[in-house]
């Protein structure tokens, strides 16, 4: 689902469903296509997840303001959504 807030500053929540047991991972990207942050990166069971992400690159530093995309893949299943941080 799409994350909340958004706009959002300074954490966001993205919650999502994985519908079978299976490799899953969950990363941030900005408009460029650069990747920002890996959230996730793993096996999961089916269920219901949450993550939060506070702003910050792999690296710890705060990104910038803008818009920005996570994509999700969880099995053979893999939907993105765009995001705004306004800081």
């Amino acid at each position: 689902s799409q994350n909340m807030p958004n706009p959002f500053n300074p954490v966001t929540t993205i919650r999502f469903t994985v519908p079978e047991e299976s490799d899953v991972d969950l990363i941030v990207y900005d408009v460029a296509g650069r990747r920002v942050k890996t959230l996730f990166n793993g096996h999961l069971k089916a269920d219901f997840y949450r993550v939060e992400w506070d702003g910050t690159n792999d690296n710890g530093s705060s990104v910038a303001s803008g818009v920005y995309f996570y994509r999700l893949r969880a099995g053979k299943n893999v939907m993105s959504k765009k995001m705004v941080l306004l800081r």
